[in-house]
């Protein structure tokens, strides 16, 4: 008989429904910026920082995080699949979310971003604040997140 902590977390039908659309359209957010941000990583610096990226190292490194958003979005598409499994996908994800939203936001607060930068922040914090619910509401049904 498998221990109750390993058991996956039981929710509604209903709520598998909207956790995937969560998952999908959290994928397509990344994808959004990833996928321009890897094929011109110094355009998406400079939309995004206002000014030109022009060290080869540093669109190098740029493109890198860039990437791991890429590889993000593809983990909420698997999310999306099976949300009751998938739980530790969106936690990490989710962690990301909020500490590149944070590192971005104290960038802008010292006016080392441009205003498109509100808006990258503005949705990935609203996309933490769903992944929170998300997992409280995993957690309330009985599931262990850690």
């Amino acid at each position: 008989m498998p221990h109750a902590a390993t058991t996956a977390p039981s929710l509604t039908d209903r709520e598998i429904s909207r956790f995937r659309i969560l998952f999908v359209v959290s994928a397509l957010w990344n994808f959004a910026g990833s996928i321009p941000g890897v094929v011109d990583p110094a355009g998406m610096f400079a939309r995004e920082f206002g000014h030109a990226l022009t060290d080869p190292v540093m669109v190098s490194v740029y493109r890198g995080a860039w990437a791991t958003s890429l590889i993000y979005a593809f983990g909420f598409l698997l999310a999306a699949r099976s949300p009751e499994r998938h739980y530790g996908i969106v936690l990490m994800g989710g962690i990301g979310k909020f500490l590149f939203a944070l590192n971005l936001l104290v960038m802008h607060l010292n006016g080392w971003t441009s205003s498109f930068a509100l808006l990258v922040i503005g949705g990935d914090f609203v996309f933490v604040s769903l992944f929170v619910l998300y997992l409280a509401r995993l957690r309330r049904n009985g599931g262990r997140l850690l």
